[in-house]
């Protein structure tokens, strides 16, 4: 993430961003402070958000830690974020990152909505949106700067392990 922060156009955006809470946030550690914004628990907003800044010239990365908290913005992503080179008829309208987690089952399991992954169904429904399950630590650096390296103007949802954090 402190790649993604050297860049003056990328903001972070989400829960648990400037203040502890998620084991995402241990990531923003070494982020320029300026670049953090946190926002309420209000998914469907934070995304909007993001599309608008990225309609501005920004690259937001919308941090959203896991996929429970992602599904509650499924509206924006579906039919806004997807559409956006249509709805907007611009060859490259300006990109979001999103990131999110598929939820730790340790030290003790959450349950199912906490560890649920819903890769699959969202690149049936986002046919216009990069969407990369990040299953090794090695693919983790090379997606993000691809994402960000997009001149093409398509969004990325780059999807992350939880227990990775934790070995």
């Amino acid at each position: 993430m402190e790649l993604m922060g050297s860049h003056s156009d990328t903001i972070f955006m989400g829960q648990s961003v400037e203040v502890a809470g998620t084991a995402m946030r241990n990531t923003l550690l070494n982020v320029d402070e300026r670049k953090l914004l946190e926002l309420p628990v209000e998914e469907d907003f934070q995304l909007g958000l993001s599309i608008g800044m990225a309609l501005s010239g920004m690259v937001p990365i919308s941090i959203f830690p896991r996929w429970n908290f992602l599904l509650l913005a499924t509206n924006q992503v579906v039919n806004h974020l997807d559409k956006l080179k249509d709805l907007t008829q611009n060859e490259s309208p300006g990109k979001v990152i999103i990131r999110t987690g598929i939820g730790s089952k340790k030290p003790l399991h959450p349950g199912p909505q906490h560890t649920g992954d819903f890769t699959e169904a969202f690149k049936l429904m986002c046919p216009n949106i990069n969407v990369v399950r990040l299953d090794s630590a090695e693919s983790i650096f090379d997606e993000y700067q691809k994402a960000y390296d997009r001149d093409d103007g398509v969004s990325s949802l780059l999807i992350e392990w939880s227990d990775k954090y934790n070995d």
